[in-house]
């Protein structure tokens, strides 16, 4: 018997994968999925054309301090800043036709002197080797990157894409086909009800988890892509870039098994879902103001607690901001994992519960 259920298992999740990649309704949540990784994009390629972005390592190896970048003032030659400074990590030498005070015109050797220290940036403007002008500037280093990629993740990943993606992809497993008018064709056949169930919901999870682990996957490529190759290999192989990569794509994959399991059990007992999906939306956002026994009945208490990097709270960060980013009650990772699982068989088993009785009435729907 088991053996049947699962080939009937398997014969569902092939049927449901095709229409939940394919549905026209769903066009909306690749969209979703797409927006980061349009965002993460667009900000490597501005770093990289504009030189927002600087090597967190210079060529020459010598960081400045901030008293040597500061005594830089004044009409000095290059010879003395380079006496101040030592070389510079790389210079850039052209020449610019200007107009004299006399209003002739002339043509100025200009080169720009590039020195880096360990949180800023100095540029030297000098015309025919005499310092002109300074530019200081903080520099995005890749622990900036990495807090940024993380407060991107856990704020609007987490809690707004991957959420409302499974809420258009596990409710419509029902609720699509009574809109359509096909649920009855499952319901007459030879098929139980949790077999059912089961198969649409892998299907779910097997859809949104390549979805989502695929954007995953290029938000970190974007990011990557503004660093020279040296940075991104200290990354992976010294500072457990693997492991944190692997932990995002897991917890992408983990928040599609908790919120489809919450939104497929929705989608049955509720035939509007609209109003079940802003309660559950509410009842996620409110998690941090939650008493401790409430916040275990909510995804994104176990999903923060996986996250690999954690967002530190500045002095000057709004209140309600700050209290999102703290994690007061964290647990361990297993504990995490075990408890999104048993949440998620909770919701499954409500909803066979609800499936077991199912009639369709279309004239109602």
């Amino acid at each position: 018997m088991m053996s049947l259920w699962w080939k009937q298992t398997l014969a569902v999740v092939r049927l449901e994968i095709r229409k939940t990649f394919f549905a026209r309704r769903g066009l909306w949540i690749y969209l979703l999925a797409l927006a980061p990784v349009a965002l993460f994009t667009m900000g490597a390629l501005v770093e990289r054309n504009f030189r927002i972005l600087d090597p967190e390592i210079p060529k020459n190896g010598h960081l400045l301090t901030q008293e040597e970048m500061d005594s830089v003032q004044g009409d000095l030659t290059r010879d003395e800043i380079v006496a101040k400074l030592g070389p510079p990590s790389s210079s850039q030498k052209r020449k610019i036709p200007r107009f004299d005070e006399d209003g002739k015109s002339i043509v100025v050797d200009t080169e720009d002197l590039h020195y880096y220290g360990p949180r800023s940036s100095l540029i030297l403007e000098l015309d025919n080797g005499i310092l002109k002008s300074r530019i200081s500037r903080g520099r995005y280093t890749f622990e900036q990157n990495n807090y940024v990629f993380a407060g991107v993740f856990q704020f609007f990943f987490l809690r707004l894409a991957i959420f409302f993606g499974c809420l258009g992809i596990f409710m419509n497993l029902f609720r699509g086909e009574m809109l359509d008018k096909s649920l009855h064709y499952y319901l007459l056949s030879p098929i139980r009800r949790e077999v059912l169930l089961a198969g649409k919901f892998l299907a779910g999870v097997i859809a949104s988890s390549v979805i989502f682990t695929a954007s995953t996957a290029l938000q970190l490529l974007a990011t990557f892509s503004a660093f020279d190759s040296n940075t991104i290999s200290r990354y992976l192989n010294q500072d457990h870039g693997l492991s944190q990569i692997a932990a995002y794509l897991g917890v992408t994959v983990l928040a599609c098994i908790g919120y489809g399991s919450v939104f497929l059990g929705a989608g049955l007992l509720f035939r509007n879902p609209i109003f079940p999906a802003a309660a559950i939306l509410i009842w996620e956002a409110a998690n941090p103001l939650l008493p401790a026994l409430l916040k275990k009945f909510s995804v994104i208490y176990y999903l923060k607690s996986l996250c690999p990097v954690q967002i530190p709270a500045d002095p000057g960060m709004p209140a309600l901001l700050k209290l999102l980013v703290s994690n007061g009650d964290p647990i361990s990772a297993y504990v995490a994992v075990l408890g999104l699982l048993a949440l998620a068989f909770v919701a499954l088993w409500a909803a066979s519960l609800k499936v077991r009785t199912l009639e369709i009435n279309y004239t109602t729907e």
